[in-house]
């Protein structure tokens, strides 16, 4: 079974792919999207569903530090609606706080990566951090 993981932003989604088994997340790429243009990526994401033989979704949930459900929140989720009429498979919700400031803080302290080169990984990285906690917890 392989799951596709989603960081959806305003601008860019990151995209990691699991492991045949489930174990581990990679990250795969970003995708550029245009929100105010309704240009969503969902043509690329299509051939990456083909490419990995994806089976489900997961998407970030970007809540607030408080757990309340913010604008981004919505977006997410109305991605994630889009995704399941597009591709007819099932999405499920990851609760994503913190994991942005998690992977840049990896890219900072341990791959001593400059602030240019990790706004071009970022998103990549959430996606797969986003992912692989919910692999360690349902899997």
């Amino acid at each position: 079974m392989r799951i596709m993981g989603l960081d959806v932003g305003s601008k860019t989604v990151g995209v990691a792919i699991s492991d045949p088994l489930g174990f581990t997340a990679q990250g795969l790429e970003i995708i550029q999207i245009n929100e105010d243009q309704e240009e969503f990526g969902f043509e690329r994401l299509g051939e990456l569903v083909a490419e990995y033989k994806v089976d489900k979704f997961v998407i970030g949930l970007p809540k607030n530090m408080n757990n309340t459900s913010g604008p981004r929140v919505e977006a997410s989720q109305a991605y994630g609606a889009k995704v399941t009429e597009l591709f007819g498979l099932p999405v499920e919700y990851q609760d994503e706080r913190l994991t942005t400031v998690a992977a840049e803080r990896m890219l900072i302290e341990q791959a001593d990566v400059s602030r240019n080169k990790r706004k071009k990984v970022i998103d990549k990285l959430a996606a797969q951090l986003i992912l692989q906690n919910y692999l360690d917890r349902n899997y």
